[in-house]
């Protein structure tokens, strides 16, 4: 026995035609009050024969040499029944048709001829056992013709019907290998397209990528590989520059005047789509606010809008247009949210590759910088000192010969001077690896800061740490905390001319803290410092700024001549913290 995937039709028509043979026969018999014993279980047990053979038609399933026994059944049983009726004086006369029928479907043409032979020659053996065959020869042959016209005429139309099923049968195989085509082209197709997305780290690269990537899916879509109706498809990737307005990335068949637009996302589809971080599809472009704005889209019948966004992370948008009504079907959009998606992992991934190649340059500006700080600070400081000891040593050398008594007192002040150049250079090296920050934390860091800076420079510095701020601070973010304050107090210290500089670290909330230098100087305009800081040459800002960002937090000064100056940085203690303080920030400006 064997199973196919699709339906056998020949069978179906087969025990169809004797269902209602079957139908016929018992009213025939039953009209000539002939339906007694013999034939009535002739006609059960054909009966039960198709019953088992519709159970195999619905479960695609055939005997071994399926057609020639279904034949063979069918012309057993009628010549059987010709045998327990009256032959062709009975009213079963016209059972050949039977297997006349099932030859034709199995066999075609040549098949319905024989079995009619077949039938007839049967019919012609047992009439000559009942009797004289000279008496029955009108009947026989008034059998004979139609019977044999019959089987001509099935055996014509079987093949005509099976032509037919044959072409349906493969026309639609041709479909389904053009429907597999298709879907092996669209799977290639985005096979494609996260290979490629996923092997590059540029901006410029992952839009260009994604918007012909789109033109080819979506032509994979169609059944017809030569169809051009795609290339009427108009893109573009529109993403948020620094004034938080869109523009065009990149773009596919806009109008050169459509590449400068910008688009402040405001309202209509593309508000819509970045709020509700969902596609929308627009059917009444012209009625859109901002889409209509692009020349491009007004001959488009519909504008797919994919939005570019990642939890709070909004890039932007990519726009889809084609003059075809309902060309962006379930299927299509499909394919392009799918584009969209691995787009925006892309260009997620191309960000973090961009902000570590950014944060690497940082990190060498600020190695770079603390070697020429360090060098200025040997120069002003210890370098300074220890030739002015020399030159005082050599000064003490000659009074020792005309002034001994001078001379001790010189050797007191370069004594004093070898002092202060040592604290000074231990202070130096205690700002370039606090030592007493990795064995006894923050607290005793920052306070051992204070007392080195009122040893060394005289400065008062008063330090208010909240214990419960810095349970659940890992000991990395406990230094970048530490090398902000030192900055901050440095800059006061040097600038200020503050009598007292404060430093206070608190909770203001339950996963936020907020760390505040303050002093009691002489200020200054911070809308003026900064408005021509890139030209003073100094980055003391900038690094207060950047160790901020390094702790996810936000930097805030504010300052006035001759009223001190309050540097306050708020800390997020959890991943949740970061997200809602950066995004209530966003929402602010």
């Amino acid at each position: 026995m064997r199973t196919a995937d699709s339906p056998f039709v020949a069978d179906w028509f087969t025990v169809s035609l004797r269902w209602l043979v079957l139908l016929g026969l018992v009213v025939s018999l039953a009209l000539g009050e002939s339906l007694r014993e013999p034939a009535a279980l002739v006609l059960a047990a054909l009966a039960v024969w198709n019953a088992v053979l519709t159970l195999l038609a619905g479960l695609n399933r055939r005997f071994r040499f399926h057609r020639p026994i279904s034949l063979a059944v069918d012309l057993g049983g009628m010549i059987l029944l010709q045998v327990l009726s009256a032959g062709v004086y009975g009213p079963v006369f016209w059972a050949g048709l039977l297997p006349i029928l099932t030859a034709a479907l199995y066999f075609e043409f040549g098949g319905a001829v024989i079995v009619a032979v077949s039938f007839l020659l049967a019919q012609v053996a047992l009439t000559a056992l009942r009797g004289p065959l000279s008496l029955a020869w009108p009947a026989l042959a008034a059998m004979a013709v139609p019977t044999l016209i019959l089987a001509a005429l099935f055996g014509l139309w079987s093949r005509r019907l099976i032509e037919s099923l044959r072409r349906s049968r493969q026309e639609m195989l041709e479909a389904q290998q053009r429907r597999q085509q298709v879907e092996n082209e669209r799977l290639r197709a985005i096979y494609d397209l996260t290979s490629t997305l996923t092997t590059t780290l540029n901006y410029q690269r992952v839009l260009d990528t994604a918007l012909d990537l789109s033109l080819t899916a979506l032509r994979s879509q169609s059944e017809d590989s030569e169809s051009v109706a795609d290339d009427r498809l108009v893109s573009a990737a529109l993403l948020f520059n620094a004034e938080e307005v869109l523009e065009v990335g990149s773009a596919r068949r806009l109008a050169p005047a459509d590449l400068r637009i910008t688009l402040p996302a405001a309202e209509g589809a593309l508000a819509r789509a970045l709020e509700d971080d969902q596609p929308i599809l627009v059917a009444e472009v012209s009625q859109d606010p901002e889409l209509s704005r692009i020349v491009a889209l007004h001959s488009c019948a519909e504008v797919y809008c994919f939005p570019l966004r990642s939890g709070f992370s909004v890039f932007g948008v990519l726009i889809f247009g084609h003059p075809e009504a309902g060309f962006f079907t379930a299927d299509r959009r499909e394919v392009l949210d799918i584009i969209g998606r691995q787009a925006m992992i892309a260009i997620q991934n191309a960000r973090l590759y961009q902000e570590l190649v950014d944060e690497r340059d940082r990190m060498i500006e600020v190695q770079e910088e603390a070697r020429k700080k360090l060098a200025r600070d040997l120069h002003d400081g210890p370098t300074q000192s220890v030739a002015a000891m020399a030159m005082r040593v050599n000064l003490a050398r000659r009074m020792l010969e005309k002034d001994p008594a001078a001379a001790s007192q010189e050797l007191l002040k370069i004594e004093e001077l070898a002092r202060r150049t040592t604290k000074e250079i231990r202070h130096m090296l205690f700002t370039l690896r606090p030592l007493v920050l990795e064995s006894q934390g923050l607290v005793a860091a920052l306070q051992a800061m204070a007392d080195k800076m009122k040893e060394t420079f005289g400065q008062e510095v008063l330090i208010q740490v909240d214990e419960n701020a810095l349970k659940d601070i890992e000991m990395g973010k406990q230094g970048v905390i530490f090398y902000l304050v030192e900055e901050a107090v440095n800059n006061a210290r040097k600038h200020a001319q503050a009598p007292h500089i404060w430093v206070n670290f608190r909770l203001i909330a339950r996963d936020l803290a907020l760390l505040e230098v303050k002093d009691d100087g002489v200020g200054f305009d911070v809308a003026e410092t900064m408005r021509a800081y890139d030209k003073r040459g100094s980055l003391g800002m900038i690094n207060l700024r950047e160790r901020a960002e390094l702790v996810n937090g936000l930097l805030h000064i504010e300052s006035a001549p001759g009223q001190g100056t309050r540097v306050q940085v708020v800390i997020p203690l959890t991943e949740e913290a970061a997200d809602r303080l950066h995004h209530a920030t966003r929402q602010r400006y």
